[in-house]
């Protein structure tokens, strides 16, 4: 029995001595299985993704196509065809800086792929960066000396380098037309060259053209992103020629890639402050809330007195406002300010409305004038001057407004307000003893009905307002009222009786 037992013991130490030495390879065997199967895969995940790109990139869905290529890069990355599609994505969506870096590791990878070397001097010469281009080109002719777009770029960078040295010369001498034009020829072959739009703003600043720098910095941004002092030099531009909420822009890209910038930052607080006030003077202004549009602009000025563009918007801005409220000497100031910085047409219209308002009818006129020389197309000035013109005239004759003694923008209520004061004191029965006063009462009681006639009716006023008297028989749109057409008065608080002798 103990025998026995001692055998079936024996038997099982055998049987799991010889297991334990096979669990090695078991486990080996299974890795190896589980590894070809996720080889497997992988591999098709990676073709699916190089597929789906390929389709995308022939529909010209870049994005989408640019993001299946990333996931074909993870899933090989020791694929060097992969990291040159993805490469040529990178390049039809201008990002040369990304294009480059994976035409790079394609080349370490593999260096006699001419394709890759190709473009890869291709961005190099699009961004002026010659030298580098012409390694490249040179070394595809070395192994394909017979490789026609090999041997047609190298044959553009000796000219483009020709031409950059003499824009550089011409720009030298202050020939700056010349050296803009040979710059913008450099240009069509290095599309890509930030530091060239640089350039050819500052030679573009020296001829006085200075919304011509303005674009050419701005391109000078887009190529390169971290360009904190283009970013700078933009706003810097932008606000010397008075456009302070685009100079605020570009300040803030500058600080969203710097926030401490040494230049940016206090440039920054300074336009802030102008251009918000700047910005209530306008909105103010479309309101028809003038004295906020007026107190905002006295702020700009505030702020601001060496930028001649800044101070420009700030006093036309004031010279509308001041005119629209008729304030009209403050006006005619801010807008003959305004006019010694910068002509415009519009400027001269509202000093002309100020003149107006102070009856000084020759200089509204040549104000108008002076507005059509400028634009003979330009409605406001046109309308403007036959205003005048007839305001003038109607000088001679009854003013309405004067008579009820009420502002040009007076409202309806107001209007009807001063009529009932007028007319209750000037009512002919209040001098029923003294026959002088009683026809002196009587003329103007009937120059108060004819006011209110004429002021609460909106054509009728539109009229008026135009030079046109709509009661003067010679216009030929109503005659001159007497007093017996006065005896009732529709509307009026007044019951009145008259006594006629």
């Amino acid at each position: 029995m103990l025998k026995t037992v001692q055998m079936v013991d024996s038997v099982k130490v055998s049987h799991k001595t010889v297991w334990s030495k096979f669990i090695p390879y078991v486990v080996l065997i299974v890795l190896e299985i589980f590894i070809d199967v996720s080889e497997c895969v992988s591999r098709g995940e990676v073709d699916r993704h190089l597929e789906l790109g390929k389709q995308y990139l022939a529909k010209g869905q870049l994005g989408d196509a640019l993001s299946h290529y990333h996931s074909a890069v993870e899933g090989d990355p020791n694929n060097y065809l992969t990291y040159f599609k993805r490469g040529t994505v990178y390049l039809a969506l201008g990002k040369a800086k990304n294009a480059i870096s994976d035409f790079d590791l394609v080349l370490d990878m593999k260096p006699d792929f001419t394709a890759a070397r190709i473009s890869r001097g291709n961005i190099h010469l699009k961004q002026a960066n010659f030298d580098l281009a012409q390694l490249d080109f040179y070394n595809v002719l070395k192994t394909d000396p017979y490789n026609q777009e090999a041997s047609d770029l190298i044959g553009r960078i000796d000219p483009t380098k020709e031409r950059l040295r003499l824009a550089e010369f011409y720009y030298g001498h202050d020939d700056y037309i010349n050296a803009i034009n040979l710059l913008s020829e450099v240009l069509e072959t290095s599309p890509w060259a930030a530091q060239l739009y640089e350039l050819r703003s500052e030679m573009h600043m020296a001829n006085g053209d200075e919304m011509a720098a303005v674009s050419d910095i701005r391109s000078a941004t887009k190529l390169q992103s971290d360009n904190t002092e283009g970013y700078y030099k933009l706003s810097q531009l932008l606000y010397k020629l008075g456009h302070a909420t685009d100079s605020l822009k570009s300040i803030r890209e500058c600080l969203k890639l710097d926030p401490e910038h040494k230049d940016c930052f206090p440039f920054y607080k300074k336009i802030k402050k102008v251009e918000k006030f700047l910005t209530e003077a306008e909105t103010s202004m479309e309101e028809k809330s003038y004295q906020q549009c007026i107190d905002a602009a006295l702020k700009v000025l505030k702020n601001e007195n060496e930028v001649h563009n800044i101070i420009y918007n700030a006093k036309r801005l004031l010279c509308a406002c001041y005119s629209n409220d008729e304030q009209t000497s403050e006006a005619i100031s801010a807008c003959t300010e305004a006019l010694a910085i910068n002509d415009d047409p519009n400027i001269y219209c509202d000093r002309a409305e100020a003149y107006l308002q102070s009856e000084m009818y020759d200089d509204a006129i040549r104000d108008f004038k002076a507005a059509l020389e400028m634009n003979s197309q330009f409605d406001r000035a046109r309308e403007g001057l036959t205003k005048a013109e007839n305001r003038q005239k109607q000088s001679e004759r009854r003013d309405y407004y004067k008579i009820l003694d009420v502002k040009r923008t007076a409202s309806k209520k107001e209007i009807v307000k001063a009529y009932r004061n007028l007319a209750q004191k000037w009512h002919p029965d209040n001098y029923h003893t003294d026959e002088k006063m009683k026809k002196i009462a009587e003329k103007k009681f009937i120059d108060i009905a004819a006011a209110k006639e004429v002021l609460t009716d909106d054509e009728k006023r539109r009229q008026f307002d135009n030079g046109e008297d709509p009661l003067d028989p010679e216009s030929g749109r109503g005659g001159m009222p007497n007093f017996h057409q006065f005896h009732t008065f529709h509307g009026s608080p007044f019951q009145f009786k008259f006594h006629f002798n």
